[in-house]
């Protein structure tokens, strides 16, 4: 299989062609026994968009700016993803992350393919103003290659449901038409849905609950959080209100560490009002790397990509690991956790929460219909546990991590569309 490999890629490959995404096809298919040349349509993404656009600055002069949107894999339905607003944009990590989007969408088992896009842009360098003009602009680039049906764009670091709706408003505007399912993640007065403020926290919650049940792991365990942004915060207000007992939480400055556990609606009193979460009354200050090494029974890092490499995964005395941020563990620390028997459930079921209330969003927005909060966390929850069900069940077949299992578990998805449209013959 490995001689199979080094003879597709004895040539030089295609700018587009994700090499990371090749390494974990690689991997998946030597642990799974999957014929290699089976994959060769997942080598590299169905369409790349790479759009330069001038925007007019509030000082008067033009600058351009440059924005990509990468449509990976369309075989099980529209492709879906977020768009970021980053000044370290590149086109690698966007195919990426498109690539980990389609696996993410088919994991879940929704009627998606995965796409990603962002602009090289740092809008904490340019006015509100400024952001909108960029916004639409990005958006108008695009227009013509997105829509309810072919790419539903998103949130992703950076954006926001305001810069949805700009987004929202000027497409609709090119297309003369009212179109509220091609983006999601808006405000509710333009077609939102409740609950996907705190849908991918809520997704992971319901995660980690089934791996408890089916390992039997005890409720009185002890969980850090590497993140107290929106998806670390609602992740420990969850648990909390769940009553597990979260003792270590952190900002981008650094952790608080209680092993009693922290009461989080005092600690996110305490950051509203001073920016920090240095100074919390009866926990002790450490830093990030600190708290991902803390003796707990789970460790969440929601925030970073690669916190745990080969550099500190030797480290990790938790006893599980829950992905919420997207690639938190890198592939070597992966292989390091693994030989320590250290279960890392993977990104792309962890935290798939997110696509998953989008596609509840969707679905409201294509029947324009809209139902309540517990409605929507309901539905959600089905999802969650079985995508859960899904990978636990494939990595006990197979003997596998869950990270191999969910992969493997996807891939299988994907190439079967492929397949029945007549696309490939699997061997």
């Amino acid at each position: 299989m490995v001689k199979e490999a080094k003879e597709m890629h004895s040539s030089e490959p295609s700018p587009a062609v994700c090499k990371t995404c090749n390494i974990q096809l690689l991997k998946v298919a030597r642990e799974l026994k999957i014929p290699y040349e089976n994959l060769a349509i997942l080598e590299q993404p169905k369409r790349v968009i790479n759009v330069n656009f001038p925007v007019r600055m509030d000082n008067g002069k033009v600058r351009v700016f440059n924005g990509y949107r990468v449509q990976y894999s369309n075989a099980r339905g529209p492709t879906k993803g977020g768009l970021r607003f980053h000044q370290q944009v590149d086109l690698n990590e966007v195919t990426l992350l498109a690539f980990l989007m389609s696996l993410k969408c088919a994991v879940v088992d929704i009627p998606y393919g995965g796409a990603k896009g962002g602009v090289i842009v740092d809008p904490k360098q340019i006015s509100k103003a400024e952001l909108e003009k960029v916004s639409r602009a990005f958006i108008a680039e695009i227009a013509p290659f997105i829509g309810p049906d072919q790419d539903i764009p998103a949130p992703d670091v950076n954006t926001t449901p305001e810069i949805m709706a700009w987004m929202l408003d000027e497409y609709e505007k090119i297309v003369q038409r009212k179109a509220p399912g091609v983006i999601t993640g808006k405000p509710l007065e333009a077609g939102g849905s409740k609950g996907r403020m705190y849908s991918t926290s809520l997704g992971g919650a319901f995660v980690l609950r089934e791996y408890m049940k089916n390992t039997k792991m005890s409720k009185d365990i002890k969980i850090a959080i590497q993140g107290f942004g929106n998806v670390g915060y609602h992740l420990a207000r969850i648990l909390h209100e769940w009553k597990f007992c979260v003792v270590a939480v952190s900002d981008s400055k650094g952790a608080i560490y209680d092993s009693k556990g922290l009461d989080i609606p005092k600690v996110n009193l305490h950051k509203e009002k001073n920016d920090t979460l240095k100074g919390f009354s009866g926990a002790k200050y450490i830093s990030n790397e600190e708290l991902l090494e803390l003796p707990v029974d789970v460790l969440v890092p929601a925030a970073l990509e690669n916190a745990i490499h080969k550099g500190n995964a030797n480290k990790i005395k938790a006893k599980v690991v829950l992905e919420l941020a997207n690639a938190p563990v890198t592939p070597e620390a992966d292989d390091i956790l693994n030989k320590r028997k250290i279960p890392v459930i993977p990104d792309i079921l962890a935290n798939s929460g997110g696509v998953a209330v989008s596609y509840l969003e969707w679905v409201q927005n294509l029947q324009n219909y809209y139902w309540e909060e517990e409605d929507v966390n309901n539905r959600l929850e089905k999802l969650m546990v079985k995508a859960f069900d899904d990978v636990y069940n494939f990595a006990t077949k197979e003997k596998t991590s869950f990270r191999t299992s969910a992969y493997g578990l996807a891939i299988n998805r994907i190439l079967k569309a492929e397949e029945i449209k007549g696309h490939i013959s699997l061997k």
